[in-house]
Protein backbone atom coordinates (compact mmCIF):
# COMPACT_ATOMS: atom_id res chain seq x y z
CA UNK A 1 0.00 0.00 0.00
CA UNK A 2 1.27 3.32 -1.32
CA UNK A 3 1.64 6.45 1.27
CA UNK A 4 -0.78 8.14 -1.46
CA UNK A 5 -3.18 5.51 -0.35
CA UNK A 6 -2.64 6.58 3.21
CA UNK A 7 -3.40 9.48 2.92
CA UNK A 8 -6.28 9.24 0.87
CA UNK A 9 -7.49 7.72 4.04
CA UNK A 10 -6.48 9.91 5.91
CA UNK A 11 -7.95 12.54 3.92
CA UNK A 12 -11.53 10.68 4.13
CA UNK A 13 -10.89 10.50 7.53
CA UNK A 14 -10.88 14.49 7.75
CA UNK A 15 -13.49 14.74 5.78
CA UNK A 16 -15.78 13.52 8.57
CA UNK A 17 -14.63 15.14 10.99
CA UNK A 18 -15.17 18.41 9.11
CA UNK A 19 -18.66 17.39 8.06
CA UNK A 20 -19.35 17.22 11.86
CA UNK A 21 -18.07 20.53 12.14
CA UNK A 22 -20.54 22.36 10.02
CA UNK A 23 -23.43 20.15 11.28
CA UNK A 24 -22.17 21.18 15.32
CA UNK A 25 -22.10 24.91 13.90
CA UNK A 26 -25.91 24.63 12.76
CA UNK A 27 -26.98 23.86 15.83
CA UNK A 28 -28.12 26.53 18.56
CA UNK A 29 -26.82 27.08 21.41
CA UNK A 30 -28.27 30.67 22.40
CA UNK A 31 -26.04 32.61 20.42
CA UNK A 32 -26.68 34.02 16.41
CA UNK A 33 -24.42 32.47 14.12
CA UNK A 34 -25.15 33.08 10.35
CA UNK A 35 -24.41 29.02 9.88
CA UNK A 36 -28.28 28.96 11.54
CA UNK A 37 -29.96 29.93 8.66
CA UNK A 38 -27.50 28.75 5.78
CA UNK A 39 -29.35 25.35 5.10
CA UNK A 40 -32.59 26.89 4.73
CA UNK A 41 -34.22 26.79 1.25
CA UNK A 42 -36.74 29.42 -0.39
CA UNK A 43 -39.02 29.34 -2.60
CA UNK A 44 -38.01 31.41 -5.37
CA UNK A 45 -38.69 31.82 -9.28
CA UNK A 46 -40.60 28.59 -9.47
CA UNK A 47 -37.98 26.93 -7.16
CA UNK A 48 -35.70 26.25 -4.39
CA UNK A 49 -32.98 28.25 -3.90
CA UNK A 50 -30.27 28.46 -0.62
CA UNK A 51 -31.56 31.25 1.73
CA UNK A 52 -27.98 33.11 0.60
CA UNK A 53 -28.47 33.38 -2.50
CA UNK A 54 -31.67 35.38 -1.98
CA UNK A 55 -30.12 37.60 0.47
CA UNK A 56 -27.39 38.87 2.93
CA UNK A 57 -27.29 37.21 6.27
CA UNK A 58 -25.65 39.32 9.09
CA UNK A 59 -25.72 39.24 12.85
CA UNK A 60 -25.72 42.91 14.18
CA UNK A 61 -25.87 41.92 17.90
CA UNK A 62 -25.29 38.65 19.36
CA UNK A 63 -29.05 37.38 19.57
CA UNK A 64 -30.06 38.71 16.60
CA UNK A 65 -29.27 37.68 12.88
CA UNK A 66 -30.62 39.50 10.14
CA UNK A 67 -31.54 39.01 6.47
CA UNK A 68 -30.84 41.53 3.90
CA UNK A 69 -33.56 40.38 1.15
CA UNK A 70 -32.19 41.51 -2.70
CA UNK A 71 -35.38 41.07 -4.20
CA UNK A 72 -38.56 42.44 -2.43
CA UNK A 73 -40.81 39.71 -3.87
CA UNK A 74 -39.20 37.80 -2.10
CA UNK A 75 -39.30 38.88 1.30
CA UNK A 76 -42.64 36.57 2.19
CA UNK A 77 -41.08 33.65 0.66
CA UNK A 78 -38.47 34.07 2.65
CA UNK A 79 -39.92 34.85 5.73
CA UNK A 80 -41.98 31.95 5.41
CA UNK A 81 -39.12 29.62 5.09
CA UNK A 82 -37.27 31.02 8.31
CA UNK A 83 -40.60 30.80 10.15
CA UNK A 84 -41.41 27.20 8.97
CA UNK A 85 -37.82 25.65 9.50
CA UNK A 86 -38.38 23.82 12.52
CA UNK A 87 -35.76 26.01 14.16
CA UNK A 88 -38.31 27.80 16.63
CA UNK A 89 -37.61 31.03 15.00
CA UNK A 90 -39.93 33.89 14.79
CA UNK A 91 -39.06 36.27 12.14
CA UNK A 92 -40.04 40.17 11.97
CA UNK A 93 -39.96 41.73 8.68
CA UNK A 94 -39.21 45.32 7.77
CA UNK A 95 -39.64 46.47 4.42
CA UNK A 96 -36.59 44.01 2.70
CA UNK A 97 -34.97 43.62 6.23
CA UNK A 98 -35.88 40.41 8.20
CA UNK A 99 -34.65 40.54 11.80
CA UNK A 100 -34.68 36.80 13.57
CA UNK A 101 -34.80 37.47 17.35
CA UNK A 102 -32.83 34.41 18.92
CA UNK A 103 -34.38 33.20 21.57
CA UNK A 104 -32.17 31.78 25.10
CA UNK A 105 -33.17 27.78 24.69
CA UNK A 106 -34.28 26.51 27.82
CA UNK A 107 -33.31 23.37 29.77
CA UNK A 108 -35.32 20.80 27.75
CA UNK A 109 -34.55 22.50 24.74
CA UNK A 110 -30.61 22.31 25.58
CA UNK A 111 -31.00 18.89 26.08
CA UNK A 112 -32.62 17.99 23.25
CA UNK A 113 -29.84 20.18 21.24
CA UNK A 114 -27.10 17.39 23.18
CA UNK A 115 -29.01 14.44 21.92
CA UNK A 116 -28.54 15.67 18.28
CA UNK A 117 -25.14 16.99 18.72
CA UNK A 118 -24.69 13.41 20.07
CA UNK A 119 -26.44 11.58 16.93
CA UNK A 120 -24.43 14.18 14.67
CA UNK A 121 -20.79 12.59 16.14
CA UNK A 122 -22.26 9.46 16.14
CA UNK A 123 -23.04 9.99 12.38
CA UNK A 124 -19.46 10.63 12.08
CA UNK A 125 -17.63 8.01 14.12
CA UNK A 126 -19.70 5.76 11.54
CA UNK A 127 -18.15 7.35 8.54
CA UNK A 128 -14.74 7.36 10.16
CA UNK A 129 -15.29 3.43 11.22
CA UNK A 130 -16.33 2.64 7.39
CA UNK A 131 -13.30 4.59 5.76
CA UNK A 132 -11.31 2.04 8.15
CA UNK A 133 -13.37 -0.94 6.63
CA UNK A 134 -12.35 0.29 3.08
CA UNK A 135 -8.66 0.41 4.02
CA UNK A 136 -8.52 -2.82 5.69
CA UNK A 137 -10.49 -4.34 2.70
CA UNK A 138 -7.84 -2.97 0.50
CA UNK A 139 -4.80 -4.00 2.67
CA UNK A 140 -6.29 -8.05 2.83
CA UNK A 141 -6.97 -7.97 -1.18
CA UNK A 142 -2.89 -6.48 -1.93
CA UNK A 143 -1.67 -8.85 0.58
CA UNK A 144 -3.88 -11.88 -1.28
CA UNK A 145 -2.57 -10.88 -4.63
CA UNK A 146 0.88 -10.84 -3.24
CA UNK A 147 1.33 -7.25 -3.82
CA UNK A 148 2.16 -7.05 0.25
CA UNK A 149 3.75 -9.38 2.54
CA UNK A 150 1.91 -10.67 6.06
CA UNK A 151 4.39 -8.31 8.05
CA UNK A 152 3.47 -5.08 6.36
CA UNK A 153 -0.29 -5.82 6.33
CA UNK A 154 0.38 -5.35 9.64
CA UNK A 155 2.21 -2.46 10.35
CA UNK A 156 -0.06 -0.84 7.77
CA UNK A 157 -3.13 -2.19 9.65
CA UNK A 158 -1.76 -0.54 12.80
CA UNK A 159 -1.05 2.79 11.08
CA UNK A 160 -5.28 2.77 9.87
CA UNK A 161 -6.20 1.58 13.33
CA UNK A 162 -4.05 4.31 15.06
CA UNK A 163 -5.41 7.14 12.07
CA UNK A 164 -8.69 6.04 13.25
CA UNK A 165 -8.71 6.05 17.00
CA UNK A 166 -6.93 9.74 16.37
CA UNK A 167 -10.24 10.81 14.41
CA UNK A 168 -12.40 9.08 16.74
CA UNK A 169 -10.69 11.29 19.82
CA UNK A 170 -10.95 14.30 17.36
CA UNK A 171 -15.00 14.00 17.35
CA UNK A 172 -15.46 13.14 20.66
CA UNK A 173 -13.30 15.96 22.00
CA UNK A 174 -15.38 18.27 19.38
CA UNK A 175 -18.99 16.60 20.82
CA UNK A 176 -17.58 17.40 24.73
CA UNK A 177 -16.98 21.00 23.40
CA UNK A 178 -20.43 21.87 21.81
CA UNK A 179 -22.47 19.76 24.62
CA UNK A 180 -20.76 21.44 26.92
CA UNK A 181 -21.28 24.77 24.60
CA UNK A 182 -25.31 23.56 24.60
CA UNK A 183 -24.93 23.34 28.20
CA UNK A 184 -23.93 27.12 29.24
CA UNK A 185 -26.36 29.24 30.37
Amino acid sequence: MATAELKSIDKRMDGAVTVLGSEFAGLRTGRASPSLLEPLMVEAYGSQMPISQVGTISVPEPRMLTVQVWDNGLVKATEKAIRESGLGLNPQTDGQLIRVPIPEPNEERRRELSKIAGKYAEQARVAVRNVRRDGMDLLKRQEKDGDISQDEHKTLSAEIQAMTDRHIAKIDEALAAKDQEIMQV
